[in-house]
């Protein structure tokens, strides 16, 4: 069990996924219950500093921001981050699908921010703990994409298969990974604890094919007070 002594905070540098934003009737809303149940289940304050859009570049001010105050309590910072780094301009691949395009954050450009992140928070006093991405489902996210305008036909020319966009979303979990190990971070790895089967996962993620469903966020807060419980990643 969770030595509550032993932690006064938790802090998310994340995107929306840990923001806890859900996709519903057509809109985006945040839900705040995962962070608030954490807090009163195991009495530690979490300061979510995560951004719907974040990537790791746009996360890094407010990193080096906070880290410019050293903790002065042990304090835990989760790093979610990947889901936006991934992803491409569709609307301009639509437009010219014959173009060569890249991301919005380069794998080597990730890697290297994502050490720094580390760096960071440690120097700082602050224990990073990495996690990886939930899956996406291609199809639901490339029909959303396209409910905008885009046109599907000129972006799977470019793409040539829609299941590429949730295997080039997974590259980014297993950088990830690499990073944790080859820095001695602790990991929550939140991609293997959701199914792999695409049928599978239809109910835990939501309409447009990225965010978790509430059933979705519910596993994550699952996977989130396990590790806790277990001691693996919050002491």
């Amino acid at each position: 069990m969770l030595n509550q002594n032993s932690l006064a905070r938790i802090s998310v540098f994340g995107d929306s996924i840990l923001k806890g934003v859900l996709y519903q009737d057509g809109k985006y809303e945040v839900n705040r219950r995962w962070q608030q149940s954490f807090s009163e289940d195991f009495g530690i304050p979490v300061e979510n500093h995560s951004r719907f859009g974040n990537t790791i570049q746009k996360m890094m001010p407010t990193l080096r921001r906070i880290c410019g105050e050293p903790a002065t309590e042990p304090e835990v910072a989760l790093l979610e981050l990947g889901g936006n780094d991934c992803d491409y301009n569709w609307g301009a691949i639509a437009e010219a699908p014959e173009g060569m395009y890249h991301c919005k954050t380069a794998p080597e450009q990730f890697v290297a921010s994502y050490r720094e992140a580390v760096s960071l928070l440690r120097q700082s006093g602050r224990e990073p703990v990495a996690l990886t991405l939930p899956p996406i489902l291609s199809e639901r996210y490339l029909d959303f994409i396209c409910s905008k305008g885009p046109s599907r036909e000129k972006i799977l020319e470019w793409l040539g298969d829609v299941n590429e966009i949730s295997l080039w979303q997974r590259t980014y979990s297993t950088l990830v990974r690499l990073v944790a190990k080859e820095e001695q971070v602790r990991l929550i790895d939140l991609q293997r604890c959701f199914p792999r089967d695409p049928r599978d996962l239809e109910r835990l993620i939501g309409p447009d094919g990225i965010h978790p469903s509430p059933i979705g966020q519910q596993l994550i807060y699952d996977v989130l007070c396990g590790e806790a419980r277990k001691a693996l990643a919050f002491v």
